[in-house]
């Protein structure tokens, strides 16, 4: 299939918004199906390592974060905003129209395709819908109404950045914290800026927009007491931090039946957004987009597209969700539960958490020159 419109509705592109994310070995290996990893790689830097201490100083042990590719790519820390601006000069490079500032009321089939009607009243007719619009994606509803609702995981996430000249750098590492009641992760690079986040337990599902009203100032203060009784540099970095701090309800989803209706399909968020202990939900949507791209050029019609793209993917995902929810249950345990999680840690990681065990996660591979079958 050739010379198809489309209309992707995607989220904000802003340059700045958000914190900073993992993009795994995996998702830059499928930017690379495509020679698109280079400029991503050049706007992070490498973190392929993960170091995990107990919340009373004890070093737990250490584990891959991701595979070293054959040319030796490895992941890397991004900003979200960096992320976003690579890969939107990068669609412009080669020619791709991008439109902002609309948001999609409703969309139909149309002549053989489907019509968009946005909020400002304008519309836009394509061969094709992707809906790429996160976990509270507006393309979820159409495609099926009754599809099901993100899930609140109980916990927020926080990140910022710090300057500290006084703290070692901790080259291609990230070291994560098992809090007594909360989870630190940091890595310091060379030049002292320190990038930070943190996962704690909240009552009660709350919106971005509310966490946004609440200052730097109080959201500083919060953490320190968070961490007050735990060893480690958690404090030092969250007093050192100024105003670059974000706060966010961590969600994912459960199993969502349907990914396509006509000529619209859901990808990345949309279908099966992933806490962000597993740091693979950028990676996953990667995968998605090369992944539909090949169906869409290989596959004798887009309903076929769309339905070996959903057989091609869906058990992957839904096995990356499962993962993540798992990991994340680990952050917040009572006493009783920090006990032995910092009691059995240190084999659990040697032995589900080296390579060989790693691999289903981080080896997968998409060859853009094989046909899809």
């Amino acid at each position: 299939m050739t010379d198809l419109t489309f209309v992707a509705l995607v989220g904000t592109l802003g340059l700045f918004v958000g914190s900073f994310l993992n993009t795994a070995s995996n998702g830059l290996d499928a930017l690379k199906a495509i020679d698109a990893h280079t400029a991503v790689l050049a706007c992070g830097f490498p973190t392929p390592r993960m170091v995990m201490w107990s919340g009373t100083g004890r070093r737990l042990g250490e584990v891959a974060n991701g595979l070293e590719l054959p040319d030796g790519t490895v992941s890397i820390t991004v900003e979200r905003g960096h992320l976003h601006g690579a890969l939107r000069r990068e669609a412009l490079r080669r020619g791709i129209r991008i439109e902002t500032g609309r948001r999609l009321v409703s969309a139909e089939p149309s002549r053989g395709g489907v019509l968009a009607r946005f909020a400002d009243g304008t519309e836009a007719h394509a061969d094709l819908l992707v809906g790429s619009d996160g976990i509270h994606s507006r393309i979820r509803q159409l495609v099926d109404p009754n599809a099901p609702s993100p899930r609140y995981t109980g916990q927020l996430s926080l990140g910022g950045r710090a300057r500290m000249e006084t703290l070692p750098p901790t080259p291609r590492t990230f070291h994560m914290i098992f809090g007594r009641r909360g989870f630190f992760g940091y890595s310091v690079r060379d030049h002292g800026d320190v990038y930070w986040f943190a996962n704690m337990a909240w009552d009660g599902e709350t919106t971005s927009e509310r966490l946004g009203a609440v200052s730097p100032a109080e959201w500083k203060c919060h953490l320190l007491d968070l961490f007050a009784d735990d060893a480690g540099p958690a404090r030092d970095i969250i007093s050192a931090t100024a105003d670059e701090l974000a706060a966010f309800p961590v969600y994912d989803m459960p199993v969502v039946p349907t990914w396509h209706r006509d000529a619209m399909v859901i990808i990345g968020d949309a279908a099966h957004a992933t806490s962000p202990s597993s740091g693979q939900g950028a990676s996953l949507a990667i995968e998605d987009a090369i992944v539909l791209a090949k169906c869409l050029r290989d596959c004798d019609g887009i309903r076929p597209a769309f339905a070996t793209y959903e057989r091609l993917r869906r058990t992957r995902v839904e096995r990356v969700v499962a993962y993540s929810a798992r990991v994340g249950q680990t952050k917040s345990v009572g006493a009783v539960g920090r006990w032995f999680r910092d009691l059995l840690m240190p084999l659990a990681l040697k032995l589900f958490a080296n390579p060989n065990a790693q691999a289903w996660l981080y080896a997968y591979h998409i060859d853009w020159s094989e046909r899809v079958v």
